[in-house]
């Protein structure tokens, strides 16, 4: 069974870890993540606020009561949730840094694809940073949260993620999405996490975790691209 960690527990919520490959809901007999956060936190209610794709490690948020549920689906929905996520890939993006947007829509198979129309677009801020040669490091801020959204818009820049089977051609040992930090203020106290991902080669080498330790250690302090609307 995989490793899963709960970060921290306030009265109102808890943060946990989420490894890669752990599916949200109990999955062929296998109990999911809610399922064994509800028994490692031993509490009576655990409501889901958020998801992450089954690929996707590190930060992910429940309420522990009713009320705490729906403050968080207001934040989200207000957008006064931030979150910040590590991909990685071994495709040249299209440009280095800024901002991607767009309608999505379904394609097949499960897909997702981004389209030039902005009627309700997904909106994605990132910067990206050389690694070793022939991969690159994102960091991305969404603005949104759609199905896929990272995913697709890595993809759209030509740089799908390193591992991910639905959007790239490159095999990994393991998909390179990881929901590293979040921000968020609530009951008027502020509460910031932030977590290294310890799986995967890719992302637990020397150049990825200087970069981490150094110039993304504080990725709310970094000076996002303009949100445009």
């Amino acid at each position: 069974m995989l490793d899963i960690d709960i970060i921290d527990q306030q009265p109102d919520f808890l943060i946990a870890y989420k490894p890669a490959g752990l599916s949200f809901h109990s999955e062929s007999g296998q109990p999911g993540l809610f399922q064994q956060v509800k028994a490692l936190a031993l509490t009576p209610e655990l409501y889901p606020v958020h998801r992450l794709d089954k690929m996707t490690s590190g930060l992910i948020i429940f309420a522990t009561n009713k009320n705490s549920a729906t403050e968080f689906q207001q934040l989200f929905e207000q957008r006064n949730i931030e979150k910040y996520y590590l991909a990685i890939s071994d495709k040249k993006p299209k440009k280095k840094q800024g901002l991607i947007k767009g309608d999505m829509e379904k394609s097949r198979r499960g897909m997702w694809k981004l389209l030039r129309s902005q009627t309700n677009p997904a909106i994605s801020q990132f910067f990206s940073y050389s690694l070793t040669e022939g991969k690159r490091l994102f960091i991305i801020k969404p603005y949104t949260g759609r199905t896929h959204q990272i995913r697709v818009a890595l993809a759209s820049i030509g740089s799908a993620i390193l591992g991910d089977s639905y959007y790239s051609k490159s095999s990994s040992d393991r998909g390179y999405l990881h929901a590293y930090a979040l921000r968020f203020t609530i009951a008027d106290k502020q509460y910031q996490y932030l977590n290294y991902p310890h799986q995967g080669q890719e992302f637990t080498s020397k150049a990825c975790q200087e970069l981490l330790s150094t110039t993304l250690a504080a990725p709310w302090q970094l000076i996002w691209p303009e949100l445009k609307f």
